[in-house]
């Protein structure tokens, strides 16, 4: 591992950590930890449920992103090089920043905003999106179906398509979570996320048996 290019890394991952310390003296005792779709909190628990919060999201992912590269049994994640470290970079920031949001909402009692939610996952969907092309086939990032595993084309031609669908996707979350009412554009979101989920998954199995009848 190269200590220099991880250090801004690990900054990022100990930010909501540090910003829960900073908080913590002056948090109550129950905070909020889930919003209905109107922003209204509907369950309450204890501070110490927060300090999950930071493990689950930017240090898991940021672990993740370094271990699966060196199990990687095709060594395919390595040969991604720099596009590899830039997306770890992407995820990881966008876990914390997430973090940090979820934090701030439970010492404020509120979220302002729910289709903020639906914003940053859209955020996260265009930054999904546009790097789905780049990743090699592997057994543990991209769209893992029997088919894109078994055949690199398929692999290659799933991920082109679950980009594009993506992206779009996460451009039409971004702008219907400032411009629609929020029960509407929850509706949005769940059809929307069907449609990126669903689609390559059917794509994939389309297009190896297409393969497979070009080999006959």
């Amino acid at each position: 591992m190269n200590l220099k290019k991880e250090l801004p890394l690990i900054a990022i991952v100990l930010l909501p950590f540090i910003y829960l310390v900073y908080l913590w003296n002056d948090l109550p005792s129950k905070v909020p930890m889930h919003w209905d779709l109107k922003g209204d909190i509907d369950r309450y628990g204890g501070k110490s449920e927060l300090i999950i919060i930071p493990f689950l999201l930017p240090l898991l992912v940021y672990i993740i992103f370094l271990v699966v590269p060196k199990i990687d049994p095709k060594n395919k994640l390595n040969k991604m090089g720099n596009k590899l470290q830039i997306l770890k970079f992407l995820m990881t920031t966008f876990m914390s920043l997430l973090a940090l949001f979820i934090i701030y909402s439970a010492k404020n009692q509120s979220i302002t905003n729910p289709n903020y939610m639906v914003l940053i996952i859209g955020l996260l969907y265009l930054i999904l999106g546009n790097y789905f092309k780049t990743i090699k086939a592997n057994y543990f990032i991209g769209i893992r179906t029997p088919w894109t595993l078994e055949n690199e084309t398929v692999w290659k031609e799933t991920h082109k398509l679950g980009g594009k669908l993506w992206f779009i996707g996460g451009l039409i979350l971004i702008l219907s979570s400032l411009l629609l009412e929020k029960q509407t554009n929850f509706t949005l979101f769940i059809i929307v996320t069907a449609i990126i989920s669903i689609i390559p998954v059917v794509y994939s199995y389309l297009k190896f048996q297409n393969v497979k009848k070009q080999k006959r």
